[in-house]
């Protein structure tokens, strides 16, 4: 499937908002409502749209702080890290990566006390590096950018 102008516009819309409804988004890119849904449902069957999800405030489900953490894994730990971070509820994103670490990871936290408890339970596994959260710079930032419209 190609992504011309108009998908990338459609894109757009779903990343805006991806509860507008298929009507909204035909006004925008100039389009039929009926065509703007086959158009999303060919992005959805070929995987170009991955999903839909909720965006949570973390402060209002009890959670106080959050943090980017960096894990260096020891040798021989990298596997078993990967297999045990599927487990941990306070972790909301995480990427293996390159560089000095091998473990990038976002992270949220009811205090200070299950900030140490937390990392207690990674250094099993490597060095950590934990930086603390003070406010979002980028909100979400689309990957459609305006260039592709």
């Amino acid at each position: 499937m190609n992504i011309d102008a108009i998908n990338w516009k459609i894109l757009d819309c779903l990343q805006q908002n991806a509860r507008q409804s298929n009507t909204e988004i035909a006004r925008k890119v100039g389009i039929s409502s009926p065509a703007v849904a086959e158009r999303i449902h060919k992005m959805e069957d070929i995987g170009v749209i991955e999903g839909y999800h909720a965006k949570v405030c973390y402060i209002e489900t009890g959670n106080q702080l959050k943090a980017i953490i960096t894990l260096r894994a020891f040798m021989g730990r990298l596997k078993p890290f990967i297999e045990k971070v599927k487990e941990f509820n306070e972790v909301v994103n995480c990427y293996r990566i390159t560089g000095n670490e091998n473990i990038v990871m976002e992270v949220v936290l009811k205090n200070q006390q299950h900030l140490a408890k937390f990392i207690d339970q990674l250094i099993t596994y490597g060095e950590t590096t934990t930086h603390i959260v003070l406010s979002n710079v980028i909100e979400n930032n689309p990957i459609v950018k305006s260039a592709h419209l």
